[in-house]
């Protein structure tokens, strides 16, 4: 009896580490892109979910991985203009939270690495860029401001004259924060229909991502995967999200 009790609690841990780890999918072509998504830059998670806010030393241990194993970074507009990357990443980070420039930004710059922001320019709950901090980044190369709606609004379930207003609205907005084109948007908490995309090309975007996980060619421009990198995420379940497109089930 106890042996079958030990063989039973052995194959109960072994479906837990393989639905937390998932070693087992496949490995993805090096040479698709890799986009990253992130949310806050802190060490507090006051007021914030958890796993929406990732350390700045946590963040620095993924880019130095991403550095030691040749990925190059790119923001997602020079990715989708570029004739060939070869091993790619971009950093997207949602929302537009104040510690994007106070963490985030200092680590990027010791690894010259390249990011996407996308502002919601009146999203409530958070602190946010103001258009100091906008600027500072926008003038060091390393950042493209996209856009995300005013008010991170669900766009699968708003009205289709509000939906549209708040993707027209939020990129000429960032458009007078940075003072340049706003080529890209972010669907807020990935929520999207068919008219939802034609409205974002009808806005003159030029890209959007999703919450979708996964690694691929993009193919469609508008329906954009990307990595989802959580506070909870450790350093083993960043090299599968990498290598494999998702760590866990």
């Amino acid at each position: 009896m106890w042996i079958a009790i030990a063989i039973i609690a052995f194959l109960l841990i072994a479906l837990y580490l393989s639905a937390h780890y998932n070693w087992w999918r496949p490995k993805v072509d090096e040479n698709y892109p890799r986009v990253l998504m992130y949310h806050s830059i802190n060490r507090s998670v006051e007021g914030i979910a958890p796993d929406l806010v990732v350390s700045p030393e946590a963040f620095e241990t993924q880019l130095q991985y991403l550095n030691k194993n040749g990925y190059k970074f790119y923001t997602i507009s020079e990715l989708l203009e570029a004739k060939s990357t070869g091993k790619a990443v971009v950093l997207t980070f949602d929302d537009g939270f104040r510690d994007n420039f106070t963490e985030m930004f200092p680590v990027l710059k010791r690894h010259n690495a390249k990011a996407t922001i996308y502002l919601a320019p009146d999203i409530e709950g958070i602190e946010r860029l103001d258009q100091h901090q906008i600027i500072h980044m926008r003038d060091s190369g390393l950042v493209e401001f996209g856009a995300h709606t005013m008010h991170h609004v669900n766009l699968d379930k708003a009205e289709s004259g509000v939906a549209f207003a708040e993707i027209n609205e939020s990129k000429a907005v960032v458009e007078q924060l940075t003072g340049l084109a706003c080529k890209a948007f972010a669907y807020p908490f990935g929520r999207f229909n068919d008219e939802t995309v034609e409205q974002v090309k009808k806005a003159g975007l030029s890209s959007a991502v999703s919450v979708k996980k996964g690694i691929e060619q993009v193919t469609d421009p508008f329906r954009i995967k990307r990595i989802s990198v959580l506070g909870s995420t450790n350093s083993l379940q960043f090299h599968l999200a990498i290598t494999r497109g998702r760590y866990r089930v």
